[in-house]
């Protein structure tokens, strides 16, 4: 004879609580002891529970998945730390619930358009968007699809109420160039971020606050476009004597640049970047960074979509996670 599959109540009884305890964990929900958790967890393990989620799928129209949309090009998610960070935040958050995480990657306007068809009910439960630009369509189609939406970065006018999570990039930006005045640099330069994107214009605006009418070149946040910024703040500043970048790998390309030119760091330029990318404490000199806790701006964005999901009202639907500055030899 057979022995039949384990249900949710043999679960809950392994675990020694509720039905409705087990249930919530299984989906996701956040309104669980810690305790509780790892006892539905362990008799999940024992048991081979595996919800039959077919069955449910019908009832419930829910996929048990959901989407991480990266607007950016995939080489750029391998090899820039501040991707991997988020990434490692959301992967840890969704270890702990039993949705499947769908990641995609988007850049021209044919592959947002196959991911807007794709973001619907029929596929997945809700979406977390990463380095939105201002004329993307994405938010506003999935907003209006009704699927819970969760940002990686303030939104951009037009969309404010979306549920974010960002770092306080206005103030890690002053706290850069105050730290600068204070060392005695007075020809301060910036290598700005996109100025499509929310996280470009507050790190800009916040140097500005403080640094005043310092020189100004743009990037996209990439150490080639970091080098090209550099060289042309040299052409036009050849005695600057402080370069704040905002992203890490636009410091790192700056200083490969300042090293070419004979100058040096710092005692001839400062740098500071923008991430604490653990990468930074490996250059040469290590990097003065602001820094911003990616890892649990992944997971506050996995927590803001599970409560969305799960019909949980949020204590705040605005995360802004704090930024420091860390000092190492580039400043």
């Amino acid at each position: 004879m057979t022995e039949s599959r384990p249900t949710i109540e043999t679960v809950a009884a392994r675990a020694g609580v509720g039905r409705g305890t087990a249930s919530r964990v299984v989906n996701g929900s956040s309104q669980v002891s810690p305790a509780a958790r790892a006892a539905v967890l362990k008799a999940i393990d024992e048991l081979g529970y595996v919800p039959n989620r077919a069955a449910r799928n019908l009832v419930t129209r829910r996929t048990d998945c959901v989407a991480l949309v990266i607007s950016e090009p995939g080489e750029r998610l391998f090899t820039e730390p501040y991707f991997a960070g988020i990434v490692r935040g959301i992967s840890s958050a969704m270890a702990q619930t039993h949705l499947q995480l769908w990641l995609s990657m988007v850049q021209s306007s044919a592959e947002r358009d196959r991911a807007g068809r794709f973001l619907t009910r029929e596929h997945v439960d809700g979406v977390m968007m990463l380095s939105q630009h201002a004329d993307d369509p994405l938010p506003a189609k999935v907003r209006a699809s009704g699927l819970p939406l969760v940002l990686c970065g303030r939104p951009l006018a037009g969309a404010e109420d979306i549920p974010f999570v960002d770092a306080d990039n206005a103030i890690g930006a002053r706290q850069a160039a105050q730290y600068l005045l204070d060392q005695g640099r007075s020809r301060l330069a910036t290598i700005a971020g996109p100025q499509d994107m929310s996280a470009g214009v507050a790190r800009l605006q916040g140097f500005r606050e403080v640094a005043g009418d310092a020189l100004v070149e743009y990037g996209d946040f990439s150490e080639e476009s970091g080098a090209r910024a550099m060289t042309a703040l040299l052409d036009r500043s050849p005695d600057l004597d402080a370069v704040f970048a905002a992203s890490d790998p636009m410091a790192f390309g700056a200083m490969r640049v300042l090293k070419s030119a004979g100058r040096q760091i710092p005692t001839d330029v400062a740098v500071i970047g923008f991430d604490g990318s653990p990468a930074g404490r490996h250059t040469d000199p290590p990097l003065t960074s602001v820094f911003q806790p990616t890892e649990e701006m992944g997971r506050e964005m996995t927590r803001l979509l599970l409560a969305q999901l799960t019909g949980e009202a949020p204590t705040e639907t605005q995360v802004i996670v704090d930024t420091h500055l860390e000092h190492r030899g580039s400043a």
